[in-house]
């Protein structure tokens, strides 16, 4: 792991100030960081300060000596929820564009002091934090009521959350670990994590779990508790404990805070280990009190205890792609393709976490990657710039088209794989020989995502409401392909079912479904052009 440093994203004060939380919306969009001063400073994704605003205590008129203990941005992006150690935690509502108006939304008063925070991503109304008489609870956004997970006497030093936010994991002072999950309906399933060598103060959950503290030993634990690596530094003098830690969102990089200097571990796929990086000293730097990294994992942001914040370019390798784009390594599962005369990027992540072997862009947008046993494809121009990672084992003969809106096409040994962008299984699959395109159609028309068209007022008169047969309409989504050269076959992909099959006298040189997937004109050789209606199953000659 290279990391660089390329500028200081919040200044340093002259006295004691710590930087008190680091936390990155989901979206990658907005950074939120806190220090002892108790106002949250809102950065942009380039790192540039947009925004602050001031936080409250939980008694209006009491005084402001309470500390903010965590952060964490809600799922969608839009709320903030802060823990505050005047037994206390607000959710503020930011919205999700600069300049919206922020409001409290929420707040969950406690007994004693709320210590930490976190927020699954699997839990958009739900959150989860810890209180310093050993409680660990979850706050429902709904009712606005708090509810106890479960509760020892040890005090709550941190919380983590899997990376999918389906469990979670809570350290106490005495060092014992927990790791519990709540279903939908409510049901709690607690059990005991393991015994840390000492109080769990950083704790983190990517590819493994990992817990760090004031004994200098950092130890990676797998899912069922048992110590997977330990790395153990009593042995250097200038080491001193550690109050932070985090994963890079693919899991596979981790740094550790200490005193003047931060460790970057990388995890080798090939080895199925943790391997060490060289630390990175920064003078004066003194204690690392929280670490943050973009959510795409290309930037890194290191918080002291003067308050200052330094940004960091993290890679593994960096390479040009025929001088039009630019492939970043942030780790061995993910690449961000970086179109260089705009800058728009997509981030190619496997979800199974294997390492990315092979990367080529077609047509100047369309991406696709392989792993040993998956299959990337991704959409650099589309507006949610959606990926999908499919089951594949690559024989270096694959064809790949993209002619289609909304999926990406795989041709190999006689048989093509219909891919819709966003999604982890192949929307279909079917056998042909012809693969121009000319001689595949693919319509996905997604009325499922858009039940109720918007239909605009023109002037003052009302606007039309929405037909019954258009509110009614569901998703639709079909091929049409040659089985030989003058039969077309017109399959649901929904289904798997085949709709219609034309048979014609002469041979196909052109097709092609209209939108919506109802008709379909095709012409042969003879120039004669054809019109298919798929649900009356009639033909009509348009041209001779």
């Amino acid at each position: 792991m290279r990391l660089k440093f390329l500028k200081n994203t919040h200044p340093s004060g002259e006295s004691i100030g710590k930087v008190c939380s680091i936390c990155w919306s989901p979206n990658n969009m907005r950074m939120a960081i806190v220090t002892t001063n108790r106002t949250v400073y809102l950065f942009d994704e380039n790192g540039d300060q947009k925004d602050k605003f001031p936080t409250k205590p939980a008694d209006a008129k009491g005084p402001k000596n309470y500390v903010v203990k965590s952060m964490a941005f809600s799922p969608d992006s839009t709320k903030l929820a802060i823990a505050q150690s005047d037994n206390i935690v607000f959710v503020y509502k930011l919205g999700s564009q600069w300049g919206e108006k922020k409001a409290i939304c929420n707040k969950y008063t406690q007994s004693t002091a709320v210590t930490c925070l976190t927020w699954p991503a699997s839990h958009q109304n739900e959150f989860f934090f810890g209180l310093a008489d050993g409680k660990v609870k979850l706050g429902n956004l709904r009712n606005n009521k708090s509810v106890l997970i479960y509760g020892v006497e040890e005090y709550v030093v941190s919380i983590c959350s899997s990376p999918d936010g389906q469990q979670l994991l809570a350290g106490h002072l005495d060092g014992t670990m927990y790791i519990f999950s709540v279903s939908s309906t409510g049901s709690v399933t607690k059990t005991k994590f393991g015994q840390h060598s000492c109080a769990p103060s950083c704790l983190a959950w990517g590819h493994n779990i990992v817990a760090a503290g004031a004994d200098l030993k950092i130890t990676f634990y797998e899912a069922n508790g048992q110590p997977a690596q330990k790395f153990d530094y009593n042995h250097d003098d200038k080491e001193k404990e550690y109050a932070a830690a985090e994963f890079s969102p693919s899991g596979q990089s981790l740094v550790v805070g200490g005193f003047n200097r931060f460790r970057a571990y990388q995890f080798s796929t090939r080895r199925s280990q943790w391997e060490e990086s060289p630390a990175v000293d920064v003078a004066n730097l003194y204690a690392v009190t929280a670490v943050s990294w973009k959510r795409d994992g290309s930037r890194l942001f290191v918080g002291g205890l003067c308050g200052g914040v330094d940004m960091y370019d993290a890679c593994l390798k960096l390479f040009k792609y025929k001088g039009k784009f630019e492939m970043v390594y942030t780790g061995p599962s993910q690449v961000i393709v970086r179109r260089l005369s705009n800058n728009e990027r997509i981030t190619m992540r496997s979800d199974n976490a294997y390492e990315i072997t092979k990367i080529n862009v077609y047509n100047d947008r369309y991406i696709v990657a392989m792993t040993a046993s998956t299959l990337l494809l991704g959409d650099l121009g589309h507006r949610n710039k959606l990926i999908s990672e499919i089951e594949w084992q690559t024989t270096g003969h694959e064809k790949f088209f993209f002619d289609n809106p909304g999926v990406a096409m795989v041709f190999n040994a006689g048989e093509l794989t219909i891919v819709e962008y966003g999604h982890k299984e192949p929307l279909g699959l079917c056998r042909t020989d012809h693969v121009s395109s000319h001689l595949i159609s693919v319509r996905i028309d997604d009325r499922d995502d858009d039940p109720a068209p918007k239909v605009e007022s023109l002037g003052d008169e009302p606007a039309a409401a929405p037909a019954p047969e258009e509110l009614n309409r569901k998703a639709n989504k079909k091929i049409a392909f040659l089985i030989d050269l003058q039969t077309v076959h017109i399959q649901d992909l929904l289904t798997n079912q085949q709709v219609a099959m034309i048979s014609h006298d002469s041979r196909i040189d052109w097709l092609e479904l209209n939108p919506s997937a109802t008709k379909l004109l095709f012409r042969d050789k003879r120039r004669s052009l054809n019109l298919f209606d798929i649900a009356t199953q009639t033909r009509t000659t348009l041209l001779t």
